[in-house]
């Protein structure tokens, strides 16, 4: 690892992993994230992508690994159990949420998700040193030498949304939020301000949302609008809905870019649709 602030994308998808042709190009796999900076590797979600990223991991053994959720509802936790560097006696695993309400511990929604009749075995199968740690979100965090802010974000049960800060450079995930119709979220722009980077849970369409108002979720053209209003340099279109194919993503990259057009300062497009393997350095 280098010490410059760099992202990877291993699973893009919201709500449910699509295999198939169509998904091909952009990724099928549910959300997962790897972040590096300042000698830290930071994983943000655990679905499906998070069992490619544990299969390279694993090669670099032994490993401290910080992994943050946004929440826990199942497509952003789903992979875990699948996640080599947790069955490896020499490395440490910390897992962090911002979210959670009493009676519920991260621990105890792990667990639960490891039990009969849902799962065969149980917590005690992590050969790691396992640590769960609880935050509350709005919270300042770190990680080493790397800042980490936090804000709370709109969507059932609560979410987190997160800022990465490293040598003068900046990327935030904000994803599993719902806006308000003609009413820009204060607290994720303030979180975004001038952040080299935003990745942006895009689910919809504006015209989409009409159906979908109460689900928990966003739209691209939303992203937009915070992007600009915080002054953001690249915003990253992201958690594609299973209902679209790479064909339609195809478009709302083409329409995205017609509305953001031209590059970043430090180089990179404006605005993009995220794919699995997609590195970004700002």
């Amino acid at each position: 690892m280098v010490d410059g602030l760099k992202v990877r994308f291993w699973g893009v998808r919201g709500s449910i992993s699509c295999p198939g042709a169509e998904y091909a190009r952009y990724g099928g796999n549910t959300s997962c994230l790897e972040i590096t900076a300042g000698g830290r590797r930071m994983i943000f979600d655990a679905g499906t992508g998070i069992r490619t990223l544990g299969v390279e991991l694993a090669r670099q053994a032994p490993l401290d690994i910080d992994i943050y959720f946004t929440h826990t509802h199942l497509d952003h936790i789903s992979g875990l159990t699948f996640f080599a560097p947790l069955f490896d006696q020499r490395s440490s695993v910390r897992m962090w949420a911002g979210h959670l309400e009493a009676p519920y511990t991260l621990k105890k929604v792990v667990g639960h998700l490891m039990q009969a009749p849902l799962y065969p075995v149980s917590l005690d199968i992590f050969q790691a040193r396992v640590e769960f740690r609880e935050f509350r979100a709005g919270d300042t965090l770190s990680c080493g030498a790397v800042a980490l802010h936090t804000t709370p974000l709109n969507h059932p049960n609560g979410a987190t949304g997160y800022r990465v800060d490293h040598l003068g450079k900046s990327i935030c995930y904000i994803t599993d939020t719902e806006h308000r119709e003609g009413k820009i979220d204060h607290g994720i722009v303030e979180l975004c301000r001038g952040a080299d980077v935003m990745i942006y849970d895009s689910s919809y369409t504006d015209e989409e949302y009409q159906r979908y108002r109460g689900w928990g979720h966003s739209t691209w053209q939303e992203g937009v609008r915070i992007a600009d209003a915080a002054g953001v340099g690249t915003l990253a279109i992201f958690h594609h809905d299973p209902s679209h194919d790479d064909a339609f993503m195809d478009n709302v990259a083409r329409a995205a870019a017609a509305v953001r057009p031209g590059f970043a300062p430090g180089g990179l497009p404006r605005v993009l649709v995220a794919h699995e393997g997609l590195t970004l350095t700002p």
